[in-house]
C-alpha cells in the first residue's frame, strides 16, 4: 500500500498483522509502543489509510495508534462467504489486534461502517474497548426489526435505500468494477461537501429500475482532502481487491440484529464521543439517534458536528478531527 501525496509514507510508522480465527488482519501504526492504544477502524469504501492524517497526529501525541484494513479490504484477509462479515467476526477481529498488541485496554475509534463495528466492540466488550469514538454514524442500540425492512417502508416501495441496493451479491461489484477509479470518485465526491452541497442526485435513493452506478454524480471540481495521488491509492487497491468483502458488511445487517438480539436496546455505557458532519447523510438522517444520546450514550463527552463537512470527516477536515480526537484521548486515557 503505498503513500499518497498528503503525508507521504510516513502515516505508517509500522506495519504488522493479527490472526482472527484464521483471518489475517493487517494494520498500519504510529507512536510508541508503550504508549495508549487507540484502535482505528474505517468503513466503506475506504482502508487503514484513510487515516493517514490521524495516525502522525495521535503518534506524535504519545499515543500508539494502529489503523486495521478491516477484513475484505486492503492486505486483510478475505474470506468468500458472505457470513463470514458479520458484526461479530469483526468485533472478534478488534480483539485478535488488541491481543497481538498486547494491551489491557484500548480506546477505539471507527468512521462509517467502523462507527458500528466500533460501537459493537464497546457494547461487546466494554473491558477491552472501553472507550469509543464514533465518526459519522451515531450510536444505535441494536435494533428489534429487521433493518433491511425498516430501510424499504423509509423510502417507499418505487425507491431502494442504498444498503438494500447492495443487498445482493455481485450486483454492485458488476457495475462499479468496470470503471472503479469513476465510480470511487464519484462516490467520495458526491458524500463530501462538494457533493452534499451541490443539489445532484442523491446516492442514498436509487429509484427501481435505476442503476446505482447510472445516478452517481460527475464531480465538478477536484477534492481538496483527496488529491489524485492519495485517489491513486484507492483505486490501485480495489483494482487489486475488488469490493465484494466490503460490500458483505452491508449484506450482514439482518444476521447482526440476530445475532446481537440479547443487546437490543442497550445503551453504550463506555466514555463516548461522536463527531459528524453538517452535510453528512448518516448524520443528518442520525438526528432522532442523537437526540437519544442522553439515553442511548450516558457517558457521553462530547458531540460534534463540523459546520460545512460532508461524510469523510476526519479527511475533509483533519486537523479539527484530530483536535477533538486529542481532547477525548486526553480526558479518558492520558499519556
Amino acid at each position: 500500500m503505498a503513500g499518497g501525496s498528503a503525508t507521504g509514507a510516513a502515516w505508517a510508522a509500522r506495519h504488522g498483522e493479527a490472526s482472527s480465527g484464521g483471518v489475517r488482519i493487517h494494520f498500519v501504526e504510529n507512536g510508541p509502543e508503550d504508549g495508549p492504544v487507540v484502535l482505528l477502524v474505517h468503513g466503506f469504501p475506504e482502508l487503514a489509510y484513510s487515516w493517514r492524517h490521524q495516525l502522525p497526529a495521535l503518534g506524535a501525541a504519545g499515543y500508539r495508534a494502529v489503523a486495521i484494513d478491516v477484513r475484505g479490504y486492503g492486505r486483510s484477509g478475505k474470506p468468500p462467504a458472505v457470513e463470514d462479515y458479520r458484526m461479530v467476526r469483526h468485533v472478534a477481529d478488534n480483539v485478535a489486534v488488541a491481543a497481538a498488541l498486547g494491551p489491557a485496554r484500548a480506546v477505539i475509534v471507527g468512521h462509517d461502517w467502523g462507527a458500528p463495528i466500533a460501537s459493537a466492540s464497546s457494547l461487546l466488550r466494554p473491558d477491552l474497548f472501553d472507550a469509543c469514538a464514533l465518526l459519522s454514524v451515531p450510536y444505535n442500540p441494536p435494533p428489534r426489526r429487521r433493518p433491511t425492512q425498516v430501510f424499504a417502508e423509509m423510502v417507499g416501495p418505487d425507491n431502494e435505500f442504498y444498503i438494500n441496493y447492495f443487498q445482493e451479491p455481485g450486483k454492485v461489484e458488476a457495475e462499479a468494477e468496470t470503471d472503479l477509479r469513476r465510480f470511487l470518485h464519484a462516490f467520495y465526491w458526491g458524500a463530501s461537501a462538494s457533493g452534499a452541497g451541490s443539489g445532484g442526485a442523491s446516492l442514498a435513493v436509487i429509484p427501481k429500475g435505476v442503476r446505482m452506478v447510472d445516478q452517481l454524480p460527475e464531480p465538478t471540481s477536484e477534492l481538496e482532502w483527496l488529491p489524485p495521488d492519495d485517489l491513486d491509492v484507492y483505486v490501485a487497491e480495489f483494482e487489486r481487491t475488488g469490493l465484494r468483502g466490503g460490500l458483505n458488511r452491508y449484506r450482514n445487517i439482518d444476521r447482526d440484529a440476530e445475532d446481537l438480539a440479547p443487546f437490543r436496546g442497550r445503551p453504550l455505557t463506555v466514555p463516548a464521543l461522536f463527531i459528524g458532519g453538517e452535510l453528512d447523510g448518516p448524520t443528518v438522517w442520525g438526528a432522532s439517534a442523537i437526540a437519544e444520546f442522553p439515553k442511548t450514550l450516558p457517558d457521553l463527552r462530547a458531540s460534534h458536528v463540523l459546520e460545512g463537512c460532508g461524510h469523510w470527516v476526519q479527511q475533509e477536515k483533519a486537523e479539527e478531527v484530530n483536535r477533538l480526537l486529542l481532547e477525548f484521548l486526553r480526558e479518558v486515557r492520558p499519556v
